[in-house]
């Protein structure tokens, strides 16, 4: 049962990228589109690669919350990083330190991990289960990261996954 919610998503994912991605929106194009996205997972299927690795994440609003959170946490790090680059008289300090990872699942935490590689400044080093190293450019990037406001939304939007 659970591959086969997971081949309705992907076919839903799989189809709602076509449409976005070709633009025709006629009842035949439609037609083919759906045709052809549902010839891919029954394909997929038949060479069984649809396990419970493959997770087609619907874009349901908490996802969406967290995208546009994401995005501006990118901006004002990347405005940050630049001033740094652009006045040399600004600190950097660099530090190595570590993070736990609150998410259940694996995907939870690879979102976790490449949420922080995304931001400026921080880049994911090593994971060792739910132990994130990381390094930062700076202590206020760091301290960011350890105050918890990325794994805890990351950990709501996890459910979604």
């Amino acid at each position: 049962m659970s591959n086969l919610k997971h081949a309705f998503n992907l076919t839903l994912f799989l189809f709602a990228v076509w449409l976005l991605l070709s633009g025709h929106y006629t009842p035949l194009m439609l037609v083919l589109g759906a045709a052809s996205t549902l010839l891919v997972v029954f394909l997929a299927i038949r060479v069984a690669i649809i396990d419970r690795e493959i997770q087609p994440v619907l874009l349901k609003p908490s996802v969406l919350f967290y995208w546009f959170w994401l995005a501006w946490e990118i901006i004002k790090s990347n405005l940050d990083v630049t001033r740094r680059i652009l006045s040399p008289g600004l600190p950097i300090s660099p530090k190595i330190f570590t993070v736990r990872a609150g998410q259940k699942t694996e995907l939870g935490r690879v979102t976790y991990a490449n949420s922080i590689t995304l931001v400026p400044g921080t880049v994911t080093m090593d994971i060792d289960e739910d132990i994130f190293t990381v390094h930062a450019l700076t202590q206020a990037a760091a301290a960011d990261l350890e105050r918890g406001e990325m794994n805890r939304r990351v950990c709501s939007v996890e459910n979604v996954f």
